[in-house]
């Protein structure tokens, strides 16, 4: 699982609370502390890196 060493962590809105607790890769840095991440199923989005969070030691 270190491919995806994140998870997505916010759910303020119906969107965001689809991707709540997904883990995922950083694919690029962007501007405005953005980032294009990728979920373990392929899915793409482009996200503030504010809603990114660590994955702990399992």
């Amino acid at each position: 699982m270190a491919d995806y060493p994140y998870i997505y962590g916010w759910k303020n809105n119906e969107k965001r609370a689809t991707l709540y607790g997904r883990r995922c890769q950083v694919l690029a840095r962007l501007a405005f502390n953005s980032a294009i991440i990728e979920f373990e199923n392929g899915q793409r989005e482009v996200v503030s890196r504010n809603a990114l969070r660590k994955v702990k030691n399992e």
